[in-house]
């Protein structure tokens, strides 16, 4: 009898799949369903981005296996950019490299670096993958609480008190919660994974979905950063490239190394011509950016204004296109909101169980539909609550 392998048994039930399912059956009965649940961005990426691709699918020389270490080009252009938006110089050769989408590249980085029963902290409410990946290395988790309190940062001293850890997992902006940290944050980050000798791993995804001016800082920036931490971009989020699937991680030379030899075993590269379209994403013009950022702004007030015109009293994100919220007092927890939403509002949210044990009692809701789809859902939900 053929059975998963232990590392799969391990695993919970992937949640968006899950969601994704629910919301497909919804549908496919006739339902208007207003998905608010992955965040899988609703706008079309943008032209000159498109006709990079085309022309670059055009050129024969495209189409062989790609280069394992990216376009050469794709490593300098990133390394420039990185340079004009956080003033932290990258060695193009040895301290980036293309991934086939950020995640790829988390759910690889802990098999170069996590041998068998190594202990890795992760926070928790927390994006799924990274549990995943440290569990299919061998890796022994510890979980650090993140709570509404702290502002849904880890607190130092429980780093500090972590004994043996061999790499820690953050993310901010943070996927669910919407958190933003300062300079400040990695400073202290930095100074007490130097002094204990663990590996930052940074998940800086939503670098550019920020709100109100306020730039959301690079671990890298920080003195001695890159003698401990390794840092993944995306373009997904920034350029409306989600199925593209193409991001870079960038940092400490000798986890770049190790990434690199994990991938050149599982796959050879990102093809050339996604390659040079994120070429074009990367000399687009600012304000198609600033754009997509006052389109989300829009969309958030949109949500929270409605929310709290009906009683309910959310924190408005400063960044990524995600709403944490507590859920209302009548559900007794997040499946049940989740699922009471879907029955009988057709609105999918994220429950926020799906994120671990600490994200119980909220839940998430997605900024990747239109305004009128959000006043919609709003009136909807005030049918419910």
């Amino acid at each position: 009898m053929i059975e998963f392998s232990d590392r799969l048994k391990a695993l919970p039930p992937y949640l968006f799949v899950e969601i994704d399912k629910a919301k497909r059956e919804a549908i496919a009965q006739g339902r208007d369903v207003i998905n608010l649940g992955v965040g899988d961005p609703d706008q079309r990426t943008h032209q000159p981005i498109i006709d990079a691709m085309k022309k670059a699918l055009e050129d024969a020389n495209n189409h062989h296996y790609p280069f394992d270490a990216g376009v050469p080009q794709l490593r300098v252009e990133i390394a420039q950019w990185f340079k004009k938006r956080f003033g932290v110089d990258l060695d193009p050769a040895t301290e980036l490299y293309p991934l086939i989408g950020s995640k790829e590249g988390i759910a690889h980085l802990p098999l170069g670096v996590i041998n068998g029963g190594d202990k890795v902290l992760l926070t928790q409410p927390a994006y799924p993958a990274y549990q995943a990946a440290v569990t299919f290395a061998g890796g022994k988790i510890q979980y650090l609480s993140l709570k509404a309190g702290n502002g849904w940062l880890p607190k130092m001293e429980d780093i500090e008190k972590a004994k043996n850890a061999k790499a820690i997992f953050v993310c901010y902006p943070n996927n669910p919660t919407s958190a933003t940290v300062d300079k400040k944050f990695y400073e202290d980050l930095v100074a007490v994974c130097r002094a204990k000798g663990m590996i930052i791993v940074s998940d800086l995804a939503y670098s550019e979905v920020y709100y109100d001016g306020i730039k959301p800082p690079s671990i890298l920036e920080v003195d001695g950063a890159k003698d401990i931490a390794i840092e993944f971009h995306s373009f997904s989020k920034t350029y409306y490239m989600t199925g593209w699937r193409l991001g870079w991680a960038c940092g400490n030379s000798m986890l770049v190394a190790a990434l690199a030899k994990v991938k050149s075993n599982c796959d050879s590269g990102v093809f050339n011509a996604v390659q040079y379209a994120g070429i074009a994403a990367l000399h687009m013009d600012g304000r198609d950016i600033d754009d997509m950022r006052a389109e989300y702004q829009t969309r958030r007030e949109a949500l929270i204004n409605g929310l709290r015109s009906i009683g309910w009293k959310i924190a408005a994100p400063q960044a990524t296109f995600y709403v944490w919220a507590k859920i209302p007092s009548k559900f007794n927890d997040s499946m049940e909101c989740a699922k009471v939403f879907l029955d009988q509002a057709d609105i999918v949210v994220t429950p926020g169980i799906g994120f671990g044990k600490a994200g119980e009692g909220y839940v998430r809701m997605a900024l990747t539909v239109s305004t009128q789809r959000i006043h919609q859902a709003v009136e909807r939900i005030k049918k419910i609550l």
